[in-house]
């Protein structure tokens, strides 16, 4: 039998924890689309955001900052309306505001993926946590993500939120040490 750690339930949940949660992500576009989603979920469980991950891709054109940036008051009336995505105002105008940020931080670092990293010298923390009640809400690391993603006028990047990402994206590996993907994605 598999041991992992204790927070994947439903089948999505599973699939989400063995493939993807705590593996580092470098892509750009990933890095924007976990950015969104984990703002979307504030005050909502990730699994209500895993089953309408889909329908976010189709809807917010595959997650491409270039293109949410230019999203009009038409655009964004129309995801108002649209039950396969959370229904929330201030959600959907941060996140056409945070693609026009995370464009001009492409554009001052060469990548959000480089100014992102640079956070942790460009290696994930290694956590050694027992159980996932261990867990933190929140470190220093991100709240000093947070601020400074608040300070160049991103939303919904508050430091739990700022945590979850970094947890999604595999900037730290949270993973329990009885987990079969915390060795698995310990650095060689």
């Amino acid at each position: 039998m598999t041991t992992r750690c204790a927070w994947p339930k439903s089948p999505l949940d599973i699939v989400y924890h063995d493939t993807e949660w705590g593996v580092p992500v470098h892509d750009d576009r990933k890095l924007f689309e976990f950015l969104i989603l984990e703002g979307a979920q504030a005050g909502l469980s990730w699994s209500t955001i895993l089953k309408k991950r889909e329908h976010y891709r189709l809807v917010f054109d595959d997650f491409e900052p270039a293109v949410v940036a230019q999203y009009t008051d038409d655009k964004s009336q129309a995801l108002l309306t649209d039950a396969g995505i959370v229904r929330n105002r201030l959600k959907i105008a941060s996140t056409i505001n945070n693609a026009q940020k995370f464009l001009q931080i492409q554009a001052e670092f060469g990548s959000f993926d480089a100014y992102l990293w640079r956070f942790l010298d460009g290696k994930p923390i290694q956590s050694h946590w027992q159980a996932h009640t261990q867990l933190p809400a929140r470190t220093v690391i991100s709240d000093q993500l947070s601020k400074d993603l608040l300070k160049r006028g991103f939303k919904f990047v508050g430091t739990t939120i700022c945590y979850a990402f970094m947890q999604a994206v595999g900037m730290v590996n949270d993973h329990s040490v009885d987990c079969f993907r915390y060795k698995e994605l310990m650095p060689i």
